[in-house]
Protein backbone atom coordinates (compact mmCIF):
# COMPACT_ATOMS: atom_id res chain seq x y z
CA UNK A 1 0.00 0.00 0.00
CA UNK A 2 1.58 3.45 -1.07
CA UNK A 3 0.45 6.71 0.89
CA UNK A 4 1.92 9.13 3.20
CA UNK A 5 2.86 6.52 5.43
CA UNK A 6 5.73 5.19 2.67
CA UNK A 7 7.41 8.09 2.55
CA UNK A 8 10.46 8.97 4.97
CA UNK A 9 9.75 11.51 6.69
CA UNK A 10 13.64 12.30 7.47
CA UNK A 11 16.78 11.13 5.30
CA UNK A 12 19.52 8.93 6.11
CA UNK A 13 21.50 12.25 7.23
CA UNK A 14 19.64 12.97 10.31
CA UNK A 15 19.66 16.20 12.58
CA UNK A 16 21.79 16.14 15.45
CA UNK A 17 21.37 17.67 18.69
CA UNK A 18 23.40 20.17 17.81
CA UNK A 19 21.51 21.19 14.40
CA UNK A 20 24.30 19.63 12.47
CA UNK A 21 23.43 16.73 10.04
CA UNK A 22 24.15 13.29 11.28
CA UNK A 23 24.35 9.96 9.58
CA UNK A 24 22.72 6.94 10.50
CA UNK A 25 24.85 4.20 12.32
CA UNK A 26 26.23 1.83 9.70
CA UNK A 27 24.61 -1.12 11.56
CA UNK A 28 21.98 -0.89 13.50
CA UNK A 29 20.17 -3.81 15.00
CA UNK A 30 17.00 -4.23 13.45
CA UNK A 31 14.09 -3.28 15.43
CA UNK A 32 10.90 -4.67 16.81
CA UNK A 33 7.37 -3.13 18.11
CA UNK A 34 4.74 -4.95 19.74
CA UNK A 35 1.49 -3.23 19.31
CA UNK A 36 -0.46 -1.20 16.68
CA UNK A 37 -1.95 1.43 17.96
CA UNK A 38 -1.17 5.01 16.61
CA UNK A 39 2.22 5.25 18.59
CA UNK A 40 3.46 2.56 17.08
CA UNK A 41 2.63 3.20 13.51
CA UNK A 42 4.30 6.76 13.88
CA UNK A 43 7.24 5.22 15.92
CA UNK A 44 7.70 2.64 12.91
CA UNK A 45 7.14 5.35 10.30
CA UNK A 46 10.02 7.16 12.06
CA UNK A 47 12.13 4.35 12.41
CA UNK A 48 12.02 3.41 8.68
CA UNK A 49 12.59 6.90 7.76
CA UNK A 50 15.59 6.97 10.22
CA UNK A 51 16.92 4.29 8.13
CA UNK A 52 16.29 1.25 10.49
CA UNK A 53 14.84 -1.85 10.03
CA UNK A 54 11.34 -2.46 11.68
CA UNK A 55 9.12 -5.46 12.07
CA UNK A 56 5.97 -4.96 13.90
CA UNK A 57 4.36 -7.90 15.94
CA UNK A 58 0.42 -7.61 15.83
CA UNK A 59 -2.24 -9.83 16.82
CA UNK A 60 -3.86 -9.61 13.50
CA UNK A 61 -1.32 -8.58 11.00
CA UNK A 62 -3.28 -9.09 7.97
CA UNK A 63 -5.74 -6.18 8.87
CA UNK A 64 -3.11 -3.97 10.21
CA UNK A 65 -0.43 -4.14 7.40
CA UNK A 66 -2.08 -1.79 5.38
CA UNK A 67 -1.84 1.06 8.21
CA UNK A 68 2.00 0.85 8.49
CA UNK A 69 4.78 1.80 5.73
CA UNK A 70 5.81 -0.95 3.82
CA UNK A 71 9.27 -0.88 4.40
CA UNK A 72 7.95 -2.03 8.06
CA UNK A 73 6.91 -5.72 7.70
CA UNK A 74 3.83 -6.75 9.96
CA UNK A 75 3.30 -10.48 11.30
CA UNK A 76 2.85 -12.09 14.65
CA UNK A 77 3.84 -11.18 17.64
CA UNK A 78 6.01 -14.97 18.14
CA UNK A 79 7.80 -13.51 15.03
CA UNK A 80 8.11 -10.00 15.17
CA UNK A 81 9.98 -10.75 18.76
CA UNK A 82 12.72 -13.66 17.35
CA UNK A 83 15.73 -11.65 15.50
CA UNK A 84 15.00 -8.10 16.94
CA UNK A 85 17.20 -7.13 20.14
CA UNK A 86 15.78 -4.38 20.56
CA UNK A 87 11.84 -4.32 21.12
CA UNK A 88 9.10 -1.69 21.52
CA UNK A 89 6.14 -2.39 23.91
CA UNK A 90 3.73 -0.17 22.45
CA UNK A 91 0.40 -1.05 24.72
CA UNK A 92 -1.15 -0.83 27.79
CA UNK A 93 0.25 -1.96 31.26
CA UNK A 94 -3.00 -4.49 31.01
CA UNK A 95 -1.55 -5.65 28.41
CA UNK A 96 1.67 -6.66 29.53
CA UNK A 97 0.60 -10.19 31.07
CA UNK A 98 -0.44 -11.18 27.46
CA UNK A 99 3.53 -11.24 26.43
CA UNK A 100 4.45 -13.29 29.20
CA UNK A 101 4.06 -16.22 26.73
CA UNK A 102 7.22 -15.11 24.94
CA UNK A 103 9.25 -14.45 28.14
CA UNK A 104 11.59 -17.01 26.37
CA UNK A 105 12.16 -15.79 22.66
CA UNK A 106 12.16 -12.18 25.03
CA UNK A 107 15.23 -13.48 26.83
CA UNK A 108 18.35 -11.33 27.21
CA UNK A 109 16.87 -8.62 24.78
CA UNK A 110 16.17 -5.03 25.27
CA UNK A 111 12.03 -4.04 25.95
CA UNK A 112 11.88 -0.33 25.24
CA UNK A 113 8.40 0.66 27.47
CA UNK A 114 6.65 4.02 25.95
CA UNK A 115 3.81 3.59 27.62
CA UNK A 116 1.87 6.29 29.95
CA UNK A 117 -0.50 5.94 32.64
CA UNK A 118 -3.92 7.63 33.53
CA UNK A 119 -3.77 10.23 36.52
CA UNK A 120 -5.82 7.80 38.17
CA UNK A 121 -3.48 4.73 37.26
CA UNK A 122 0.05 6.87 38.63
CA UNK A 123 -2.16 7.52 41.80
CA UNK A 124 -3.06 4.08 42.24
CA UNK A 125 -0.03 1.85 41.56
CA UNK A 126 2.99 2.42 43.35
CA UNK A 127 5.17 0.91 40.50
CA UNK A 128 5.49 2.74 37.52
CA UNK A 129 4.57 0.76 33.85
CA UNK A 130 8.37 0.72 33.41
CA UNK A 131 9.18 -1.44 36.57
CA UNK A 132 6.39 -3.45 36.41
CA UNK A 133 6.94 -4.76 32.81
CA UNK A 134 10.99 -5.45 34.24
CA UNK A 135 9.27 -7.18 37.11
CA UNK A 136 7.53 -9.67 34.55
CA UNK A 137 10.36 -10.05 32.17
CA UNK A 138 13.29 -10.16 34.92
CA UNK A 139 15.82 -11.79 32.03
CA UNK A 140 15.46 -8.61 29.88
CA UNK A 141 16.74 -4.91 29.73
CA UNK A 142 13.92 -2.68 29.87
CA UNK A 143 14.69 1.15 29.34
CA UNK A 144 11.51 3.47 29.66
CA UNK A 145 11.62 6.27 26.65
CA UNK A 146 9.68 7.89 24.24
CA UNK A 147 6.85 8.56 26.73
CA UNK A 148 7.01 12.38 26.19
CA UNK A 149 7.07 12.32 22.54
CA UNK A 150 3.78 12.28 21.20
CA UNK A 151 3.06 9.89 18.08
CA UNK A 152 2.36 13.60 15.86
CA UNK A 153 5.77 14.47 17.01
CA UNK A 154 7.14 11.05 16.09
CA UNK A 155 5.80 11.94 12.26
CA UNK A 156 6.26 15.60 12.06
CA UNK A 157 9.63 15.86 13.39
CA UNK A 158 10.97 17.43 16.15
CA UNK A 159 10.83 20.86 14.90
CA UNK A 160 7.30 20.25 16.14
CA UNK A 161 7.47 19.37 19.14
CA UNK A 162 10.04 18.89 22.19
CA UNK A 163 12.96 16.90 21.20
CA UNK A 164 14.39 15.92 24.44
CA UNK A 165 13.74 12.36 25.22
CA UNK A 166 14.46 11.43 28.79
CA UNK A 167 15.34 7.95 29.00
CA UNK A 168 16.23 5.23 32.09
CA UNK A 169 17.16 2.29 32.46
CA UNK A 170 19.18 -0.23 35.26
CA UNK A 171 21.02 -1.46 32.42
CA UNK A 172 24.09 0.70 30.87
CA UNK A 173 24.61 -1.07 28.13
CA UNK A 174 21.08 -0.94 26.87
CA UNK A 175 20.65 2.42 27.72
CA UNK A 176 23.67 3.59 25.62
CA UNK A 177 22.02 1.41 22.64
CA UNK A 178 18.53 3.80 23.10
CA UNK A 179 20.65 6.87 23.34
CA UNK A 180 22.24 6.25 19.91
CA UNK A 181 19.03 5.28 18.57
CA UNK A 182 17.58 8.48 19.86
CA UNK A 183 19.73 10.48 18.45
CA UNK A 184 19.63 8.89 15.26
CA UNK A 185 15.66 9.58 15.09
CA UNK A 186 16.80 13.33 15.40
CA UNK A 187 15.84 13.62 18.94
CA UNK A 188 17.84 14.96 21.98
CA UNK A 189 18.69 11.97 24.76
CA UNK A 190 18.37 12.72 28.55
CA UNK A 191 19.63 10.27 30.64
CA UNK A 192 17.55 10.48 33.79
CA UNK A 193 19.41 7.40 36.12
CA UNK A 194 17.90 4.34 36.61
CA UNK A 195 14.76 2.45 36.36
CA UNK A 196 13.52 3.85 39.50
CA UNK A 197 13.18 7.28 37.56
CA UNK A 198 10.76 5.51 35.30
CA UNK A 199 7.52 7.15 37.92
CA UNK A 200 9.19 10.57 37.75
CA UNK A 201 9.22 10.28 33.77
CA UNK A 202 6.05 8.97 33.22
CA UNK A 203 4.50 11.77 35.57
CA UNK A 204 5.59 14.04 32.66
CA UNK A 205 3.05 14.02 30.29
CA UNK A 206 0.63 14.11 33.19
CA UNK A 207 1.31 17.49 34.31
CA UNK A 208 -0.26 20.43 33.27
CA UNK A 209 1.23 23.38 33.02
CA UNK A 210 3.11 22.93 36.73
CA UNK A 211 4.65 26.13 36.69
CA UNK A 212 1.54 28.27 36.55
CA UNK A 213 -0.94 26.77 38.75
CA UNK A 214 -0.12 29.54 41.65
CA UNK A 215 -0.06 32.03 39.16
CA UNK A 216 -3.21 31.83 38.28
CA UNK A 217 -4.92 31.27 41.19
CA UNK A 218 -3.19 34.63 42.04
CA UNK A 219 -4.88 35.94 39.15
CA UNK A 220 -8.25 34.60 39.39
CA UNK A 221 -8.42 35.63 42.72
CA UNK A 222 -7.60 39.35 42.23
CA UNK A 223 -9.80 39.24 39.09
CA UNK A 224 -12.79 37.84 41.34
CA UNK A 225 -12.19 40.39 44.43
CA UNK A 226 -11.68 43.70 42.11
CA UNK A 227 -14.42 42.49 39.97
CA UNK A 228 -17.04 41.85 43.15
CA UNK A 229 -15.34 45.44 44.20
CA UNK A 230 -16.69 47.16 41.27
CA UNK A 231 -19.46 45.48 40.72
CA UNK A 232 -20.69 46.84 44.29
CA UNK A 233 -19.53 50.10 43.97
CA UNK A 234 -20.68 50.37 39.86
CA UNK A 235 -23.35 48.68 39.74
CA UNK A 236 -24.87 47.75 43.19
CA UNK A 237 -24.19 51.35 45.04
CA UNK A 238 -26.80 53.22 42.15
CA UNK A 239 -29.63 50.50 42.12
CA UNK A 240 -29.67 50.66 46.00
CA UNK A 241 -29.52 54.64 46.73
CA UNK A 242 -31.30 55.92 43.68
CA UNK A 243 -32.69 52.70 41.81
CA UNK A 244 -30.65 52.95 38.57
CA UNK A 245 -30.40 49.85 36.81
CA UNK A 246 -26.65 49.27 36.25
CA UNK A 247 -26.88 45.48 35.44
CA UNK A 248 -25.71 46.39 31.64
CA UNK A 249 -22.22 47.34 32.86
CA UNK A 250 -21.27 43.72 33.54
CA UNK A 251 -19.92 42.50 30.65
CA UNK A 252 -17.95 44.97 29.42
CA UNK A 253 -17.48 48.21 31.61
CA UNK A 254 -17.13 46.13 35.26
CA UNK A 255 -14.37 43.87 33.24
CA UNK A 256 -12.31 46.64 31.81
CA UNK A 257 -12.61 48.27 34.65
CA UNK A 258 -11.40 44.76 36.96
CA UNK A 259 -8.54 44.17 34.34
CA UNK A 260 -6.10 46.94 34.58
CA UNK A 261 -6.52 46.33 38.76
CA UNK A 262 -5.28 43.05 37.89
CA UNK A 263 -2.45 43.48 35.46
CA UNK A 264 -1.04 46.45 37.80
CA UNK A 265 -0.94 44.79 41.23
CA UNK A 266 0.09 41.11 39.01
CA UNK A 267 3.19 43.50 38.01
CA UNK A 268 3.75 44.81 40.62
CA UNK A 269 4.18 41.35 42.35
CA UNK A 270 6.55 41.15 40.10
CA UNK A 271 9.18 43.03 41.29
CA UNK A 272 7.90 42.66 44.60
CA UNK A 273 10.06 39.45 46.02
CA UNK A 274 13.27 41.44 44.55
CA UNK A 275 12.71 44.19 46.98
CA UNK A 276 12.10 41.70 49.96
CA UNK A 277 15.04 39.65 48.96
CA UNK A 278 17.23 42.54 49.13
CA UNK A 279 15.73 44.09 52.06
CA UNK A 280 16.88 40.63 53.84
CA UNK A 281 20.02 40.60 52.55
CA UNK A 282 20.87 44.02 54.09
CA UNK A 283 19.39 42.65 57.18
CA UNK A 284 21.53 39.48 57.37
CA UNK A 285 24.44 41.01 56.01
CA UNK A 286 25.49 37.65 53.40
CA UNK A 287 23.97 36.26 50.74
CA UNK A 288 24.70 33.22 51.96
CA UNK A 289 21.45 32.24 54.47
CA UNK A 290 18.58 30.53 51.76
CA UNK A 291 15.63 32.39 51.38
CA UNK A 292 12.30 31.62 52.73
CA UNK A 293 10.43 28.77 50.78
CA UNK A 294 7.62 31.28 49.82
CA UNK A 295 10.15 33.84 49.14
CA UNK A 296 11.90 31.14 47.04
CA UNK A 297 8.93 30.02 45.01
CA UNK A 298 7.56 33.74 44.61
CA UNK A 299 10.98 34.59 43.06
CA UNK A 300 10.49 31.60 40.88
CA UNK A 301 7.50 32.45 39.48
CA UNK A 302 7.86 35.93 38.29
CA UNK A 303 7.63 35.02 34.95
CA UNK A 304 4.79 33.55 34.81
CA UNK A 305 2.92 36.44 36.77
CA UNK A 306 4.26 39.01 34.63
CA UNK A 307 2.69 37.38 31.21
CA UNK A 308 -0.93 36.71 32.89
CA UNK A 309 0.21 40.93 33.95
CA UNK A 310 0.36 41.64 30.54
CA UNK A 311 -2.32 39.32 29.19
CA UNK A 312 -4.78 41.69 31.54
CA UNK A 313 -3.12 44.60 30.21
CA UNK A 314 -3.37 43.64 26.60
CA UNK A 315 -7.34 42.61 27.58
CA UNK A 316 -8.12 45.73 29.00
CA UNK A 317 -6.84 47.54 25.63
CA UNK A 318 -8.95 45.25 23.64
CA UNK A 319 -11.91 46.53 25.93
CA UNK A 320 -11.10 49.57 25.89
CA UNK A 321 -11.63 49.89 22.31
CA UNK A 322 -14.39 48.42 22.47
CA UNK A 323 -16.25 50.95 24.79
CA UNK A 324 -17.68 53.05 21.90
CA UNK A 325 -18.85 50.44 20.64
CA UNK A 326 -21.92 49.90 22.87
CA UNK A 327 -25.44 50.63 22.05
CA UNK A 328 -25.43 52.61 25.92
CA UNK A 329 -22.54 54.39 25.04
CA UNK A 330 -24.38 55.88 21.62
CA UNK A 331 -27.53 56.78 24.09
CA UNK A 332 -25.12 58.52 26.54
CA UNK A 333 -23.68 60.95 24.03
CA UNK A 334 -26.79 61.50 22.45
CA UNK A 335 -28.93 62.43 25.77
CA UNK A 336 -25.65 64.48 26.28
CA UNK A 337 -25.95 66.37 23.09
CA UNK A 338 -29.40 67.20 24.05
CA UNK A 339 -28.87 68.03 27.68
CA UNK A 340 -26.53 70.26 26.25
CA UNK A 341 -28.96 71.75 23.59
CA UNK A 342 -31.57 72.28 26.31
CA UNK A 343 -28.98 73.84 28.56
CA UNK A 344 -28.56 76.07 25.38
CA UNK A 345 -24.63 75.46 25.81
CA UNK A 346 -22.78 75.72 22.02
CA UNK A 347 -19.29 74.98 23.39
CA UNK A 348 -18.68 72.19 25.76
CA UNK A 349 -15.06 72.10 26.71
CA UNK A 350 -13.08 71.02 29.90
CA UNK A 351 -9.11 72.19 29.57
CA UNK A 352 -8.17 70.33 32.67
CA UNK A 353 -9.75 67.13 31.74
CA UNK A 354 -9.06 67.10 27.93
CA UNK A 355 -4.97 67.51 29.18
CA UNK A 356 -5.92 64.70 31.87
CA UNK A 357 -7.49 62.32 29.36
CA UNK A 358 -4.29 62.71 26.56
CA UNK A 359 -1.53 62.18 29.13
CA UNK A 360 -3.61 59.16 30.76
CA UNK A 361 -3.87 57.73 27.12
CA UNK A 362 -0.26 58.19 26.59
CA UNK A 363 1.02 56.80 29.42
CA UNK A 364 -1.04 54.11 29.06
CA UNK A 365 0.16 53.10 25.31
CA UNK A 366 3.67 53.72 26.54
CA UNK A 367 3.17 50.97 29.59
CA UNK A 368 1.84 48.39 27.55
CA UNK A 369 4.33 48.79 25.20
CA UNK A 370 6.75 48.08 27.74
CA UNK A 371 5.00 45.20 29.08
CA UNK A 372 4.81 44.08 25.43
CA UNK A 373 8.75 44.12 25.50
CA UNK A 374 9.20 42.26 28.55
CA UNK A 375 6.55 39.39 27.21
CA UNK A 376 8.50 39.05 23.95
CA UNK A 377 11.94 39.08 25.55
CA UNK A 378 11.06 36.07 28.09
CA UNK A 379 10.30 34.05 25.54
CA UNK A 380 13.10 31.16 25.17
CA UNK A 381 13.53 31.85 21.58
CA UNK A 382 14.62 35.70 22.24
CA UNK A 383 15.93 35.12 25.63
CA UNK A 384 18.40 32.96 24.35
CA UNK A 385 19.79 35.12 22.03
CA UNK A 386 21.12 38.02 25.00
CA UNK A 387 23.72 38.06 26.77
CA UNK A 388 22.49 38.12 30.45
CA UNK A 389 23.22 41.71 30.94
CA UNK A 390 20.97 42.60 27.99
CA UNK A 391 18.59 40.15 29.34
CA UNK A 392 18.74 41.67 32.97
CA UNK A 393 18.34 45.27 31.83
CA UNK A 394 14.83 44.47 29.72
CA UNK A 395 13.64 42.44 32.32
CA UNK A 396 14.99 44.59 35.56
CA UNK A 397 15.48 48.16 34.39
CA UNK A 398 12.78 48.28 31.35
CA UNK A 399 10.42 46.27 33.80
CA UNK A 400 10.87 48.62 36.13
CA UNK A 401 10.21 51.60 33.88
CA UNK A 402 6.75 49.91 32.95
CA UNK A 403 5.55 49.98 36.77
CA UNK A 404 6.71 53.74 36.72
CA UNK A 405 4.27 54.32 33.75
CA UNK A 406 1.80 52.10 35.06
CA UNK A 407 1.95 53.87 38.00
CA UNK A 408 1.66 57.11 36.86
CA UNK A 409 -1.00 56.11 34.21
CA UNK A 410 -3.43 54.66 37.27
CA UNK A 411 -2.46 58.52 38.99
CA UNK A 412 -3.32 60.64 35.66
CA UNK A 413 -7.00 58.02 35.87
CA UNK A 414 -7.70 59.03 39.43
CA UNK A 415 -6.37 62.80 39.32
CA UNK A 416 -8.34 64.55 42.50
CA UNK A 417 -11.05 61.44 42.90
CA UNK A 418 -9.44 60.28 45.62
CA UNK A 419 -10.40 63.81 47.68
CA UNK A 420 -13.75 63.69 46.09
CA UNK A 421 -16.44 62.64 48.47
CA UNK A 422 -19.09 62.06 46.33
CA UNK A 423 -16.29 58.94 44.77
CA UNK A 424 -16.88 56.95 47.75
CA UNK A 425 -19.49 54.47 47.45
CA UNK A 426 -20.70 52.93 50.30
CA UNK A 427 -18.06 54.22 52.08
CA UNK A 428 -15.59 52.44 49.62
CA UNK A 429 -12.72 54.21 48.34
CA UNK A 430 -11.87 53.93 44.22
CA UNK A 431 -10.51 51.04 43.11
CA UNK A 432 -7.25 52.56 41.65
CA UNK A 433 -6.51 54.07 45.52
CA UNK A 434 -6.46 50.36 46.92
CA UNK A 435 -4.07 49.12 43.55
CA UNK A 436 -1.11 52.22 44.43
CA UNK A 437 -0.67 50.68 47.60
CA UNK A 438 1.76 48.24 47.15
CA UNK A 439 3.57 49.40 43.73
CA UNK A 440 3.95 52.99 45.41
CA UNK A 441 6.06 50.66 48.76
CA UNK A 442 7.98 49.06 45.69
CA UNK A 443 9.09 52.60 43.87
CA UNK A 444 9.91 53.93 47.34
CA UNK A 445 12.49 51.10 48.07
CA UNK A 446 13.66 51.05 45.15
CA UNK A 447 14.76 54.93 45.18
CA UNK A 448 15.88 54.06 48.78
CA UNK A 449 18.25 51.17 47.05
CA UNK A 450 19.62 53.92 45.09
CA UNK A 451 21.28 55.64 47.46
CA UNK A 452 25.07 55.37 47.92
CA UNK A 453 25.33 54.01 51.22
CA UNK A 454 22.92 51.54 50.74
CA UNK A 455 24.07 50.40 47.34
CA UNK A 456 27.52 50.10 48.01
CA UNK A 457 26.22 47.71 51.27
CA UNK A 458 24.00 45.83 48.90
CA UNK A 459 26.70 45.48 45.73
CA UNK A 460 29.07 44.49 48.73
CA UNK A 461 26.81 41.97 50.02
CA UNK A 462 25.81 40.62 46.27
CA UNK A 463 29.58 40.05 46.02
CA UNK A 464 30.15 37.96 49.03
CA UNK A 465 31.41 40.09 51.46
CA UNK A 466 29.58 38.67 55.32
CA UNK A 467 28.85 41.61 57.79
CA UNK A 468 29.98 39.01 60.94
CA UNK A 469 31.59 36.40 59.14
CA UNK A 470 35.72 36.32 58.37
CA UNK A 471 37.07 33.20 56.41
CA UNK A 472 39.83 31.42 58.79
CA UNK A 473 42.21 28.93 57.73
CA UNK A 474 43.90 26.13 59.75
CA UNK A 475 47.51 26.31 58.82
CA UNK A 476 49.18 23.36 58.69
CA UNK A 477 51.73 21.42 61.44
CA UNK A 478 54.10 21.05 58.93
CA UNK A 479 56.69 24.22 59.45
CA UNK A 480 57.90 23.23 55.80
CA UNK A 481 54.24 23.30 54.33
CA UNK A 482 53.52 26.38 56.38
CA UNK A 483 56.03 27.95 54.30
CA UNK A 484 55.03 26.90 50.95
CA UNK A 485 51.17 28.19 51.94
CA UNK A 486 50.43 31.52 50.68
CA UNK A 487 48.09 33.97 52.92
CA UNK A 488 44.93 35.55 51.77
Amino acid sequence: TSGKMDKPLISHHLVDSDGSLAEAPSEVPKVGILGSGDFARSLATRLVGSGFSVVVGSRNPKRMAGLFPSAARVTLQEEAVGSPEVIFVAMFREHYSTLCGLSDQLAGKILVDVSNPTEREHLQHHQSNAEYLASLFPTCAVVKAFNVISAWTLQSGPRDGNRQVPICSDQSEAKRTVLEMVRAMGFTPVDMGSLASAREVEAMPLRLFPGWKVPALLALGLFIFFYAYNFVRDVLEPYVQEGKNKFYKLPVFVVNTTLPCVAYVLLSLVYLPGVLAAALQLRRGTKYQRFPDWLDHWLQHRKQIGLLSFFCAALHALYSLCLPLRRSHRYDLVNLAVKQVLTNKSHLWNEEEVWRMEIYLSLGVLALGMLSLLAVTSLPSIANSLNWREFSFVQSTLGFVALVLSTLHTLTYGWTRAFEESRYKFFLPPTFTLTLLVPCVIILAKGLFLLPCISRRLTKIRRGWEKDGSIRFTLPVDHALAQKTSHV
